[in-house]
């Protein structure tokens, strides 16, 4: 029997738009953003950032001297954000009955501060609520100190939230972090990233 459904943020919760996102760091300077920007765990120093290693600000002076000029913070906002393509109101709605019907929901994402600014902040839904509102614990990658699908992110979580692995659903769009939680035992569930995936999850809930 399922209690907790862990839950991916970007390609989940979100839709998210990688092209975007690679063409507005490359507006940027960043000639091989497609290369550095991987859909689902980043490299260099943007693999850096959302692995904590480096904070915002040490991003952004590292991002100024790989394209010759200073960035400013509100550059590389914008351009992070180019991942955000839309927040579906299906998505938070079956978010809000999961928690009703007494499933613990857990939010847990490789991200960053710069798309953390956004998410986490009341505007978020539209409607006055930040990200965190819709979930009962959040687990972010640059504050951990580790990304999925390294197995350490979901230890951390299972220990913990003291959860049974087996009565856990993990929901996540990339089949490497998908096959990292199955070999922990907990049951999983992988929709393509934008997909309305609020009915397929019942499924996986029996």
């Amino acid at each position: 029997m399922i209690k907790n459904i862990i839950f991916d943020f970007g390609g989940v919760i979100i839709t998210l738009s990688h092209s975007e996102g690679v063409r507005r760091f490359k507006a940027l300077g960043v000639e091989d953003a497609d290369k550095q920007l991987d859909p689902y765990t980043q490299g260099g120093i943007f693999g850096q950032l959302e692995k904590g290693e480096i904070d915002a600000e040490q991003f952004r002076l590292l991002l100024s001297q790989m394209v010759h000029r200073e960035v400013s913070a509100d550059e590389c906002f914008h351009a992070w954000l180019g991942y955000r393509e839309d927040v579906p109101q299906r998505n938070l709605d079956i978010l809000r009955q999961l928690r009703k019907e007494g499933y613990r929901l857990i939010l847990l994402s490789n991200t960053n501060p710069y798309m953390m600014r956004w998410a986490a902040n009341p505007g978020f839904d539209g409607h006055g609520h930040a990200v965190q509102d819709y979930f009962d614990a959040t687990y972010l990658s640059y504050q951990l100190g580790v990304m999925k699908p390294d197995i350490r992110f979901f230890d951390h979580v299972i220990a913990h939230e003291n959860i049974i692995p087996q009565e856990t659903l993990f929901v996540d769009d990339g089949p490497r972090n998908v096959a990292a939680a199955a070999k922990l035992g907990l049951k999983t569930f992988c929709p393509e990233n934008g997909s309305d995936w609020t009915q397929a999850i019942r499924d996986h809930l029996g």
